[in-house]
C-alpha cells in the first residue's frame, strides 16, 4: 500500500520515564518511542544509530530540560510520517498548552469532526513524536487517565510534572 523509502536514524537517551530512542530523518525529529514500546505502533525504516545527528542533539538536550521543569514547550523541526487524518490530529495536539488537557472529544471537535472521537483515540495512541506532540495530555471525558504507549504511570508522571 504506503511504501516506506525514507530512512531515519536513532539516538536513545536516559529520562526520568526510562530509555527514549530518539529518531530523525533529514526533515525533522520523527518519533520519541518509550522503552517497552510496541514496534508495531510506530513502524519507520530505522536503518542506523547516529548519536551525532543535530536534531537528536537538539531533541535530547530540550527533553532533558523539559524533564528538568525547566522548559515548557519545544522547538524542533518535526517529520510526521502518517496519514493525512492521523498529521491533523497530531498537530493538535501541539496546541494543547504546557500543564492543561483536552478530552478526545475536544480535540475531535477542535479538528472539525465532532463524529471522530474514536478515531482521534486511535490516532493519539498511534501518535509518534510522544511528550513534543503531548498525547500524554490527552484524557478521558470524564477526567480519567486512558490508554498511553508509555503506560498510565508514565503518563501521570509527566502530567504531575507538568502541574509542578
Amino acid at each position: 500500500m504506503k511504501q516506506q523509502t525514507k530512512e531515519y536514524v536513532f539516538k536513545t537517551m536516559k529520562s526520568p520515564v526510562g530509555q527514549l530512542k530518539l529518531v530523525a530523518s533529514g526533515s525533522g525529529l520523527a518519533a520519541v518511542l518509550w522503552e517497552h514500546d510496541n514496534p508495531r505502533r510506530v513502524r519507520l525504516n530505522i536503518v542506523q544509530e547516529n548519536k551525532k545527528h543535530p536534531v537528536l542533539l537538539k531533541t535530547e538536550r530540550q527533553l532533558q530540560e523539559y524533564f528538568s521543569g525547566k522548559r515548557n514547550s519545544f522547538s524542533l523541526p518535526l517529520d510526521f510520517a502518517g496519514t493525512p487524518f492521523q498529521k491533523k490530529v497530531w498537530q493538535a495536539l501541539l496546541t494543547i498548552p504546557y500543564g492543561e488537557t483536552r478530552s478526545y472529544c475536544d480535540i475531535a471537535r477542535q479538528i472539525g469532526n465532532q463524529k471522530a472521537v474514536r478515531a482521534v483515540g486511535a490516532a493519539n495512541g498511534k501518535n509518534p513524536i510522544s511528550i513534543i506532540a503531548p498525547c500524554h495530555r490527552v484524557i478521558g471525558a470524564n477526567g480519567t487517565l486512558t490508554g498511553f504507549a508509555g503506560g498510565l504511570k508514565t503518563k501521570a508522571t509527566l502530567l504531575k510534572l507538568e502541574a509542578a
